[in-house]
């Protein structure tokens, strides 16, 4: 598989049940769009050993993306850079690029407002990474290249290339959608080149899901994993005790005409074989 991302999202909020963690979701539906895999979501607590563990487990996995959310700001509990620096052995250090961008962001608000050392805090990046301007709100996000450290430093294993890029988000939604659109989709796009994909949703009458799985199976194996995707959705039944399904019907791939062409070979089986079990399609 081309592409492969992770994500790391932190919070307390996350865990408690009081945050719907909808920012890997976010995350998770552009990348897929533009022909990325997310193989996994971690969520873990505001805790700076819990944060260098579970970034170390992924760097071993070696992914060409690890994306954090949260944990940038200015609080006691915001622990996220420590954690992160922790595990690639390596120091937090006042960055001066990363100041100026706290003064533009302070700026947008306020003339009067002044860096103090709660502030100041969210300058304080590992050694060696890169900040990025928020555009929204105050603290800038971070992107590390892992290939620029001592390996000996980063607990990866043997056969790792070593070569995962690490962006750090703010956890506020409308400041992580921004910083990513704007710097991180597009190198993403950079790297995986031309993808295109065709989604189509099929509302279905009289078929369960057992009745259609078959077929479903048949298809899936016919193509490959990064080609299509196929899934059925129940959706309770009729007043007359009809069961209603719906369809997901996914093809994607780098050649426009190909996914064209396995998108309509998938729909037009599987509605002859709805037909051919005495179901009703509803939206084609």
């Amino acid at each position: 598989m081309n592409n492969i991302s992770e994500i790391l999202s932190i919070g307390n909020e996350l865990l408690l049940g009081t945050v719907q963690n909808t920012n890997a979701q976010w995350i998770s539906k552009r990348i897929a769009a533009a022909g990325g895999v997310v193989t996994r979501v971690t969520i873990v607590r505001d805790n700076i050993n819990e944060i260098s563990s579970v970034v170390n487990e992924i760097l071993v996995r070696d992914p060409d993306w690890l994306i954090i959310s949260g944990g940038l700001g200015p609080t006691y509990d915001d622990r996220t850079l420590e954690g992160v620096a922790i595990a690639l052995g390596t120091d937090l250090v006042i960055d001066e690029n990363a100041i100026e961008m706290l003064k533009r962001s302070y700026a947008r608000y306020s003339s009067s407002l002044k860096l103090n050392e709660v502030r100041l805090k969210m300058a304080r990046i590992p050694k060696g990474s890169i900040p990025i301007q928020n555009p929204v709100g105050s603290a800038p996000s971070i992107l590390i290249d892992t290939s620029k450290f001592d390996s000996n430093s980063i607990s990866i294993g043997s056969g790792s290339s070593k070569h995962t890029k690490i962006i750090c988000l703010p956890g506020v939604p409308n400041e992580l959608e921004a910083i990513f659109l704007d710097n991180i989709l597009p190198q993403m796009k950079m790297m995986i080149g031309d993808f295109h994909t065709i989604e189509t949703n099929h509302d279905i009458i009289g078929i369960s899901e057992a009745m259609i799985a078959p077929t479903l199976m048949r298809l899936v194996q016919s193509f490959t994993d990064d080609s299509i995707y196929l899934k059925t959705h129940p959706c309770g039944f009729t007043k007359d005790s009809k069961p209603m399904l719906r369809i997901q019907i996914v093809a994607k791939g780098k050649d426009k005409s190909t996914v064209q062409l396995t998108h309509r070979y998938i729909y037009d089986t599987l509605i002859e074989e709805v037909g051919r079990l005495g179901g009703e399609t509803l939206l084609t």
